[in-house]
């Protein structure tokens, strides 16, 4: 029985995609008795099957080699396409993450979405987006996981686009797609370059092609930066980072999806072709410099955000930036690390601003206050999502760079000072949206602001108690690689004070945040004059950051 359960991993895709079929009668219209919620009820039925078979073979694989089920999809002559399925314990995993956080987010839209006319479509959507990401957790194959990636941007464009009516939301699912398309074309040809160069159509043969087929310094260069194109546009990096701001304009609960599994997605194919990487200082080289301009770059936009959605999808650029310089420099335990902590906290920070918008209907940050007293759980889950976000013992996040930083990999004094900026100006951030919304005293939109219902509160409170746990997964898994590993570190200065330089970031960051003056009535001047004068300095101050930014 255990075996059959292992072997059949390869369905837990589809039962998000069986779920997505079962909810057409209702999209298209044809059930109309009942209303929306029985496909909302199909669809949620099949994430708890796919999420329970996915425990279990996780339960079952923990302590079992990699293995390998491979398809013959297509035998032509000396032409034999596989699809190949991995199973290892991260594989598994990544698998239950999406899962799980799938199963909280729609069971947050059930309240989010209540009164939406289009609950069964966005059902609909949402299974085929999570079908998409199960596949790609599990993928061990390049053609399966570009046609999966495609999948996801169809989704993407067509859940950004959810309330087509909005000529504004139009216009963003539009740019969303176009942008993504541009990686994925490029991302296609590197694809087809590598399979003509004699390697494998699968991840796991990556590495002893790598190692036993050398190319030319031009060849591999441009194969590896057009490997890079894709992610570069999943990942939401320079220069294709703008379409995460604008796809702010889609649901909440998709949006929650889409910075932290989606993003995901397209990282973790990036690790899976870290071997490539390696066969040109080109590539690597580049995915550093895009990482450092997209982590340096987005933080600082961040902090110009009064949309509070906006403030917080910046911030998943920057740390996705990270996770591009940890596959570039060949650390790849942490880029693992990097995208389930992060994940999990900026899952958790925008279930908190959906239930602000849901409840103020309302997401200028400058038109809000005084929520503490008034939503509790929604106040909880902000603070205990951006702890989880930067380096505060003893939250997830902390325990992912300390094992970065403890003398287990080569790092420069150039990254360490990335790492402190991205964490003081996340800080910085965090802390200035916390004291806009939840301090002060209550706005005109605020005063009657009650906590959202239990189909909202649920997830939120129980995705709290994940990310709470979630710093035990970065110890485990330091005891599980390298429980003694040698020392690397080209600056063993580095590994001693680099703990201690990073909780100081953090409070100077949270210091910074706290005393900073915010002043919230010149949001709206109601003279004239001081209308004119805020005119002419915003126009001013935003030309300057945009000359510094370039």
């Amino acid at each position: 029985m255990s075996d059959f359960l292992i072997y059949s991993c390869w369905l837990i895709p589809f039962y998000s995609l069986i779920g997505s079929c079962l909810t057409l009668p209702w999209t298209m219209r044809i059930i109309r008795n009942t209303g929306p919620r029985p496909a909302a009820y199909l669809n949620l039925l099949m994430t708890v099957v796919a999420f329970v078979h996915g425990t279990t073979i996780f339960y079952l694989i923990w302590q079992r080699q990699t293995e390998q089920l491979v398809f013959h999809w297509l035998q032509v002559a000396d032409l034999d396409l596989t699809l190949s399925i991995e199973l290892s314990p991260v594989s598994v995993g990544a698998l239950e993450i999406v899962a799980g956080i799938s199963l909280l987010v729609q069971i947050y839209a059930l309240g989010y979405m209540e009164k939406d006319w289009a609950l069964a479509r966005f059902f609909s959507l949402m299974g085929f987006f999570e079908a998409a990401l199960g596949g790609i957790a599990l993928s061990d194959s390049l053609f399966l996981s570009y046609a999966l990636l495609e999948m996801l941007t169809l989704s993407t464009y067509l859940l950004v686009g959810f309330w087509y009516a909005q000529p504004l939301v139009v216009t963003a699912a539009r740019d969303a797609f176009l942008t993504k398309r541009v990686g994925d074309i490029i991302l296609l040809m590197g694809l087809v370059a590598l399979s003509s160069y004699g390697a494998g159509l699968s991840f796991s043969q990556l590495e002893n092609w790598a190692a036993t087929s050398p190319l030319p310094p031009l060849t591999a260069a441009l194969l590896g930066l057009s490997l890079i194109a894709g992610p570069t546009g999943k990942c939401a990096q320079f220069p294709l980072n703008l379409w995460l701001d604008e796809a702010m304009e889609g649901p909440n609960p998709a949006g929650i999806m889409r910075n932290s599994i989606v993003v995901s997605a397209g990282a973790y194919v990036l690790i899976k072709l870290q071997p490539v990487f390696t066969l040109s200082s080109v590539a690597a080289d580049t995915l550093i410099v895009i990482g450092t301009i997209t982590a340096i770059g987005t933080s600082l936009i961040a902090l110009a955000q009064i949309d509070i959605k906006r403030t917080l999808c910046h911030s998943t650029s920057a740390y996705l930036g990270l996770v591009f310089i940890a596959v570039g420099l060949g650390h790849v335990d942490i880029a693992f690390l990097l995208l389930l902590t992060h994940g999990v906290a900026k899952a958790l920070l925008f279930m908190s601003a959906g239930s602000i918008i849901q409840t103020t209907s309302n997401q200028n940050i400058t038109e809000l206050g005084g929520l503490w007293s008034r939503m509790p759980a929604t106040t909880s889950a902000f603070v205990v999502g951006g702890a989880g976000l930067v380096a505060l013992m003893p939250m997830g996040m902390f325990w992912t760079w300390q094992r970065w930083l403890n003398g287990s990999w080569g790092v420069n004094w150039w990254l360490l000072g990335i790492l402190l900026f991205v964490n003081l100006f996340s800080a910085l951030n965090l802390t200035r949206v916390f004291r806009l919304v939840f301090l002060g005293q209550s706005q005109s939109k605020t005063r009657r602001a009650p906590e959202v219902p239990w189909p909202m509160a649920l997830p939120m409170v129980t995705l709290t108690i994940i990310v709470l746990l979630t710093p035990l997964i970065p110890i485990r898994w330091s005891l599980w690689l390298s429980p003694t590993t040698p020392f690397a570190n080209d600056n063993p200065i580095i590994a001693e004070y680099a703990i201690p330089l990073f909780m100081l970031s953090g409070l100077v960051g949270f210091l910074l945040g706290a005393y900073l003056e915010l002043r919230r009535a010149w949001a709206r001047p109601t003279q004239l004059y001081q209308r004119f004068f805020k005119i002419y300095w915003l126009t001013t101050s935003t030309s300057i950051r945009f000359i510094a930014i370039q």
